[in-house]
């Protein structure tokens, strides 16, 4: 009987034993496939936002464009910053704060174009945080009075644009922007 006994506790020592390791099996790869499921989420999560904030950056962007081709001020006043904070590099000068780049740059080139086309290929968006940077080509071209004479110009280049969001709104607080160099003129010879 002892014997019997021994055995039946064993076997019931073993049954509670095996028990308790499917319970806790079953219980860790719950555990790891919720854990799994977290992680995922909050990638995809992560994803999406970083998604969206692309989408907003190049947004900006192509809304700057715009606002060019339409001569329009306060459109581009929605996506440049408007404080001394942006810095503009073109053409080897600087215009240094918004009111600066407003009045001595953007608003006489955009009233001093017509038929304006502007655009941007090749643009490649990289996000950390709350600042973006952009590279890109651009093509501008338009009808421009010179001496009383309009004359069409087309121009390209490559440029960077740095953005930060704030208040939930990409703006653009630094651009630099340069073109080809035109070829000299050939001088007259001389007689």
């Amino acid at each position: 009987m002892v014997e019997t006994s021994y055995e039946t506790g064993g076997g019931t020592l073993m049954k509670t034993l095996k028990s308790r390791l499917t319970f806790s099996f079953v219980t860790t790869g719950i555990a790891i496939l919720l854990g799994l499921m977290v992680v995922g989420a909050s990638y995809k999560s992560i994803a999406t936002a970083r998604a969206d904030d692309e989408a907003a950056v190049r947004d900006a962007l192509m809304k700057n464009a715009l606002s060019f081709e339409k001569n329009d001020i306060a459109m581009a006043s929605q996506v440049w910053a408007n404080d001394e904070s942006l810095m503009v590099f073109e053409n080897g000068r600087a215009n240094v704060g918004w009111a600066d780049f407003r009045d001595h740059h953007l608003g006489p080139e955009m009233s001093g174009m017509k038929n304006t086309k502007y655009t941007f290929v090749d643009m490649k968006i990289h996000l950390a945080g709350k600042t973006a940077w952009a590279t890109f080509k651009y093509s501008i071209s338009g009808d421009v009075v010179d001496n009383g004479q309009t004359r069409h110009v087309d121009r390209g280049g490559l440029g960077t644009a740095v953005l930060e969001e704030r208040s939930g709104q990409w703006r653009i607080v630094h651009w630099h922007s340069s073109a080809p160099r035109r070829p000299a003129s050939t001088p007259s010879p001389t007689p």
